[in-house]
């Protein structure tokens, strides 16, 4: 027996059809559009138990990647071998060269040793510092002036990390918060739950060591992160500051960021709120700035400049955020600072939601002990001392939750999925062969 169908019939079942496709829409719509899968961690590659991590591909690309609209301005041609322009609020990268190659980070590490212990170091506290804590410091590194015996406020070292890019200060407050090798696990786990999935930590000052590197994509990530948090935008944009000396003595202490205090001849950039420079010879020259203008904060990332001289990475980070914020409108976004976050879906049913897990080939962090139970430590609370710091005014920067790539997309559950496709291609079923039977009696 042959079944037929008039066109009214097909017209409705086509309908019916359109219908199924858009129920499954949202989860199509889920999946981005521009991936790489050529990188681990792409579109379908589990993190973890629900856990998915997109890749945006033109940032893998080698060489300038800008989407621009009509009138945008020109890109500066810098010498960086590696640079990135992204909006702090949204993470937006407005362009990028080499943005995820691998390259010595120097002091510019700090940012992310800052995010890694600052939440479990008060800086109120204050510490006698040991012989202990100052040994194995590199030869060569910037100090800031720890001493032996001496008890500081965390709140100083602080300052001396952010201003002085002091060495012995990071030494001294990796050694409150659990000790030098697991402050380095913790940082690699601290990156990697950012989607700094380039950065290998193996120094937490940022001291020269082989295979240590991170890129402009992740320091961008760690300069957006860190002013997010009062202490950390505070530190960062602090350009002098007193440092304990000998006995009841301070001296003044200069923050080395040179667009920030105008030091040595370099123009200070209006609107800059820091964040972070540093230099070895094996690195070069490498900065993480951000600016504020009209409302809008930028963060630019430039890696080892190859020609201008030292000061070079100054000039060229200020041409990227006058570009940065004159192309404002006028340019397409090339990536997403939040778009390699790991993510996860609740799970149906009662229960915790999954969570991200490290990488395989990242060490989960050990439990982090008390700063006033730290071996060799003798820090007690103290009242929070007079201001003695020169600040440019930066606040954190606040974003919205929710403002990962992709996140506004709705989480439909499978089995939602599957019994709506089934009750619209039942009806859809049973209406045709209604109206099939109306339209051809007898066959």
């Amino acid at each position: 027996m042959t079944i037929g169908f008039s066109s009214r019939a097909a017209s409705t079942a086509c309908a019916f059809c359109v219908a199924g496709v858009l129920a499954l829409g949202p989860a199509a719509a889920a999946a981005p559009a521009d991936t790489d899968p050529g990188h681990p961690g792409a579109p379908g590659e589990a993190g973890g138990a629900g856990v998915t991590v997109v890749r945006p591909s033109l940032l893998y690309r080698s060489g300038t990647q800008v989407r621009p609209r009509h009138g945008a301005p020109e890109i500066p041609d810098v010498s960086a071998l590696s640079w990135l322009v992204s909006d702090a609020r949204t993470g937006e990268v407005l362009a990028a060269s080499n943005a995820h190659r691998g390259l010595p980070p120097a002091s510019t590490l700090k940012t992310l040793f800052a995010l890694t212990v600052l939440p479990v170091l008060p800086g109120e506290l204050q510490h006698r510092v040991s012989a202990e804590e100052l040994a194995g410091i590199g030869p060569g590194s910037s100090l800031v002036g720890v001493a032996e015996g001496h008890t500081y406020r965390i709140a100083d070292l602080w300052r001396g990390v952010f201003l002085n890019s002091g060495n012995d200060a990071v030494h001294v407050l990796a050694s409150l918060s659990g000790g030098w090798d697991a402050a380095a696990v913790r940082m690699q786990a601290k990156a990697r739950s950012l989607g700094a999935l380039d950065t290998q930590v193996l120094s937490p000052d940022g001291y020269d060591a082989p295979g240590q590197v991170s890129s402009a994509y992740d320091l961008a990530v760690f300069g957006r992160e860190g002013l997010r948090n009062p202490d950390f935008a505070h530190y960062c944009a602090t350009a002098e500051a007193l440092f304990p000396g000998d006995g009841e003595e301070s001296y003044g202490i200069a923050n080395t960021n040179r667009l920030l205090t105008g030091a040595d001849g370099v123009e200070p950039y209006p609107g800059l709120i820091g964040i972070k420079n540093g230099y070895t010879s094996n690195a070069g020259n490498t900065l993480v700035a951000a600016a504020r203008r009209g409302g809008r904060t930028l963060v630019v990332t430039v890696m080892h400049p190859q020609a201008g001289g030292g000061f070079a990475v100054y000039e060229e980070a200020r041409e990227l955020l006058d570009w940065g914020f004159a192309a404002a409108g006028r340019v397409d976004p090339v990536g997403s600072l939040d778009a390699l976050r790991p993510r996860t879906r609740p799970r149906s049913g009662p229960g915790p939601a999954s969570t991200a897990r490290p990488t395989p080939s990242t060490p989960s962090a050990p439990a982090l002990p008390p700063a006033a139970s730290s071996p060799g430590a003798s820090t007690q609370p103290v009242p929070t001392p007079t201001p003695t710091s020169t600040s440019t005014g930066a606040a954190a920067v606040r974003a919205d939750s929710g403002s990962d790539s992709g996140s506004g997309a709705p989480d439909w559950s499978e089995a939602a999925l599957v019994v709506g496709a089934a009750a619209l291609g039942g009806a859809a079923v049973a209406l045709v062969l209604r109206l099939a039977g109306r339209g051809s009696p007898g066959k």
